[in-house]
């Protein structure tokens, strides 16, 4: 039987740590951080969930968009996942939207801890023009992105992995390969959680 690795990390005894509003309000700049981003209907919370193997740690609603605040999970003594607001949903204000996005957008560019984005995408709906503004911020900041196309238990594996190819030439064709790589994903099924773990643990495993 293999060793296990001495830098993999442990999701399941991921714990909430705090929720903030403002960047000001976030936890000291330090350590390592991994972001957590989609569209509000794209199941960030499902993923986060089945990640850590608790169905209550990030909450998931029936209501898309009613996460406003930056969330902060503590994985490791300097580690943490970062659930950012989710994006896209009509039924917000727009006044609530812009002060989202002011937020996300001050964190995004401003916290020196962050080593890595997930960017989650609905495998039937991938690519809308949130996920292009996300990864162009994250290829020309030089911060790594891995794409989470969920909700794949919605497809057959034949469609799932034509999308997941479709969806790395499109980023090609447009300049957004660049430290970005693209994977399948189910929370329902939990398949995909081990190349998501070993995503996560080689950015946030100690150097």
């Amino acid at each position: 039987m293999p060793e296990s690795h001495p830098e993999r990390l442990n999701y399941r005894s991921v714990q909430f740590l705090t929720s903030a509003p403002t960047l000001a309000e976030c936890p000291p700049d330090e350590g390592a951080e991994v972001a957590f981003a989609g569209r509000s209907n794209a199941g960030k919370s499902s993923a986060i969930n089945a990640l850590t193997g608790n169905n209550k740690l990030a909450r998931t609603s029936k209501t898309p968009g009613r996460t406003q605040l930056i969330n902060f999970f503590q994985v490791g003594e300097e580690q943490r996942l970062v659930d950012l607001p989710g994006y896209g949903y009509a039924k917000v204000a727009r006044s609530m939207k812009d002060e989202w996005q002011r937020h996300l957008a001050f964190y995004l560019e401003n916290r020196e801890c962050l080593r890595g984005l997930v960017l989650l995408m609905d495998i039937r709906q991938p690519l809308k023009e949130f996920d292009l503004h996300m990864l162009t911020w994250a290829v020309n900041s030089g911060l790594p992105a891995h794409i989470l196309l969920t909700k794949a238990d919605k497809l057959k594996n034949g469609p799932a992995n034509n999308t997941r190819f479709a969806v790395e030439k499109a980023l090609k064709e447009q300049g957004l390969d660049t430290g970005v790589s693209v994977q399948i994903f189910s929370a329902t099924k939990k398949s995909g959680l081990d190349k998501l773990e070993r995503q996560l643990n080689e950015w946030l495993a100690p150097s």
